[in-house]
């Protein structure tokens, strides 16, 4: 227990926030008193279907870096959160807890709840701090927009200075994927985690990288290169919003800066839809789970069919432009965001599979996996939303547009080495085609997608569904000028095809 020579301590609890700059909780809590900064490695957490050994990986990595950053006084603990805290609360005692705001999958809400619930009962202060631009308690959407460029404003909080030791053994070993339970999940071109790789990345796309941004990020030819690559430092906090809002915006003001202009304001549109989709996830935790729109429940089967989710999660289906897209993210942990769309969109409209299903396998395979931002974007690119155009990517067409010399479909696909130019995007066309180790397309491209457009436009039509609509889009729908809005419409149903997925940015 607390006494004069060790006085109740100020718990910094750290979760996707791996950094010391920009870290309002952490300074706060030293200006308190004696600072504890705590990791609690959750096997729980880590069991859950969306979670994966290389986003561990990652968060594992910029756990080492904090440590160091923190002089090697990060406490790492593993357990339930609330037995942890009780556990350091009697035997040291806790002054308060410092935190940002997480909004994260239904788990971590879950766990926030009971930690709260905790720390009333204990008679202690929960300090939460905003990291995004997402609002606890929102009660309208109708300013969110400016609310969010004020908080990106606002002065970059200094790292603190060195934090006094604290007496005692504190356990600072980082478990491994293993230690927590998690599968073998091989990721070769994984980007490394770290707030050096973060400011690295920040300052190569600022310098070079994101010069044609807003032309280049759309294929997968020049997207790995030319997207900011910042998505998995912002999803776990190594470097903050804040930062890279504010960098940006000075790279599109500098002086020297010409032909940068249209990429940075671009760039700055994904970090507002990074925040707006999240606050959708915040405002009704259940999308999560459940279709945003009802009159769509029971329109697809729930449970999938296990062969056809298999050679999609696989690169297997037959259509050479889709199985090169996933075997890329299976292999890097990213894709960029309009091959994230054309992915879900295809499970979704072609093979019908349950968007719930799906989204768990890609939630999985992103090392940036954002759960805010996710499963939004799992409705929204499986019609679900009552809000939303209905986008059915063709696989075939997207391979002549954003692939046309087929180079990225050979680097991922080598069973079509052998396949003429000509055909590279339709393999079954050519007449070698039976000699080929690849399979025939897992459905007919033009009769399934029609199928799947007749029966979402069917429960359109039905007569409660514009009610149900409207009142989602009251809550949901963007107000951002620039962003198209109807009225009681569809607010996002015209938008830039830039804003209709924002898993990375």
């Amino acid at each position: 227990m607390p006494d004069a020579m060790h006085p109740p301590l100020n718990i910094v609890w750290f979760k996707r926030d791996l950094r010391i700059a920009d870290h309002r909780p952490l300074v706060m809590a030293a200006n308190a008193g004696t600072v504890l900064p705590l990791y609690i490695a959750e096997p729980d957490l880590w069991a859950q279907p969306d979670a994966s050994a290389r986003q561990w990986a990652f968060a594992a990595e910029s756990l080492a870096e904090l440590q160091s950053a923190l002089g090697g006084r990060l406490c790492v603990m593993v357990g339930d959160a609330v037995a942890v805290l009780q556990r350091l609360h009697t035997s040291r005692g806790i002054a308060a807890l410092w935190s940002h705001e997480e909004t994260g999958n239904g788990w971590t809400y879950a766990r926030d709840l009971a930690v709260a619930a905790w720390a009333k009962a204990a008679g202690l202060q929960w300090h939460e701090m905003p990291q995004f631009g997402v609002i606890r308690r929102l009660k309208s959407r109708n300013g969110w927009a400016k609310t969010w460029d004020r908080l990106m404003a606002e002065p970059i909080t200094p790292a603190p200075a060195a934090l006094p030791p604290i007496a005692g053994a504190w356990p600072t070993y980082i478990p491994s994927s293993a230690e927590l339970g998690l599968a073998p999940d091989p990721c070769p071109h994984r980007q490394p985690g770290g707030r050096a790789a973060g400011l690295a990345t920040l300052g190569s796309f600022l310098a070079e990288r994101g010069r044609d941004y807003r032309f280049q990020m759309s294929s997968p030819v020049t997207a790995f290169a030319a997207s900011s690559r910042l998505s998995p430092h912002i999803t776990w906090g190594t470097v903050s919003m804040r930062e890279v809002a504010q960098a940006s915006a000075a790279r599109r003001r500098d002086a020297d800066a010409k032909g940068w202009r249209g990429s940075m304001i671009s760039f700055a549109g994904r970090l507002h839809w990074h925040c707006h989709f999240m606050q959708k996830l915040e405002d009704e935790p259940r999308i999560e789970f459940e279709n945003f729109h009802p009159a769509y429940n029971g329109m697809r089967q729930t449970i999938a069919d296990p062969t056809w989710l298999t050679r999609w999660s696989e690169g297997a289906t037959g259509f050479p432009f889709i199985d090169a897209c996933m075997r890329a993210l299976n292999q890097h942990g990213w894709i960029n965001f309009r091959m994230r769309a054309m992915l879900m969109s295809f499970a979704s409209y072609h093979l019908w599979l349950p968007w719930r299903d799906s989204g768990l396998h890609l939630a999985r395979k992103f090392v940036d996996y954002e759960a805010g931002i996710h499963w939004s974007q799992a409705q929204m690119q499986s019609g679900t939303t009552g809000i939303n155009t209905i986008r059915i990517y063709n696989p075939v067409k997207q391979g002549y547009d954003q692939d046309p010399t087929g180079s990225f479909v050979r680097a991922y696909v080598p069973e079509l080495e052998a396949v003429p130019h000509a055909y590279i995007h339709e393999p079954w066309r050519w007449d070698g085609a039976a000699t080929l180790a690849y399979p025939l397309p897992i459905v007919a491209n033009e009769t399934a997608a029609k199928a799947a457009r007749d029966a979402v436009h069917a429960v359109r039509k039905s007569g409660a569904y514009q009610a149900a609509a409207s009142m989602i889009a009251n809550k949901h729908g963007s107000r951002k000028a620039g962003i198209p809005m109807t009225g009681q419409q569809k607010p996002e149903a015209k938008a830039p095809l830039r804003a209709q997925l924002a898993f990375d940015v």
